[in-house]
């Protein structure tokens, strides 16, 4: 279970230097004070987005050992070590170089280029995905309508993916915004899924729009 901040302990205020915008001192400062940063070093992980997915499957039981799991938007690879550590199988791909890690098939490479999909089916071995998850999120420029376009054409790429790779009755997990998925995505997604859903995980910053749209149930 997630640990609540004790009242007592005290917030570590960051000065501002010379050569340090505030936008960087309130980060640091937010770092600094975040429990979940703490755990994650202390318990090993990359990041603290690893907790998501540990909320996630907490609350819903994603992940059983023996899975093969293929996470979109791996790096720093918080996501990967949960599953790893699960006993799953798990094939990632990110944009940015990623160190490697025991049990997980990794490669750098974009997710929108045309070769990537067949480059993730021929990592997998012939084996089908019991779950395809994206934490992948496009560079945000700070217009509302436009960010969620972004990460929209995302999900929809992820989600053409994991129908093209998902056993019958896998899940498929996105980041979405809030607001949900788009009407005419989610239209679809009933229609291929048994369920779905949005959840919020504790770990999610109170402060960011992000949710996770849990599609389980593939119809196949």
């Amino acid at each position: 279970m997630t640990k609540k901040r004790s009242s007592r302990e005290k917030t570590v205020r960051v000065k501002t230097a010379k050569k340090r915008t505030i936008a960087s001192t309130r980060w640091l400062e937010r770092q600094l004070n975040d429990p979940y940063v703490s755990r994650a070093q202390s318990e090993g992980y990359r990041g603290r987005a690893a907790f998501k997915l540990i909320e996630i499957d907490e609350k819903i039981g994603l992940l059983k050992k023996g899975m093969m799991v293929v996470d979109l938007g791996a790096a720093p690879g918080g996501w990967c070590q949960v599953a790893a550590k699960k006993g799953c199988q798990v094939v990632g791909l990110d944009i940015l170089e990623m160190d490697e890690l025991p049990g997980v098939d990794t490669i750098q490479m974009d997710f929108m280029d045309d070769n990537a999909p067949d480059k993730l089916i021929e990592m997998m071995k012939g084996e089908k995905a019991d779950i395809v998850m994206s934490d992948m999120a496009p560079n945000t420029i700070g217009h509302r309508n436009t960010d969620h376009l972004r990460i929209m054409m995302l999900v929809e790429a992820a989600y053409y993916f994991a129908k093209d790779v998902l056993k019958e009755d896998g899940t498929f997990i996105a980041k979405v915004r809030q607001g949900g998925t788009q009407n005419e995505l989610l239209a679809a997604m009933k229609k291929d899924f048994k369920t779905i859903k949005h959840i919020k995980p504790p770990a999610s910053r109170k402060e960011s729009s992000e949710t996770y749209m849990i599609a389980q149930g593939f119809r196949g």
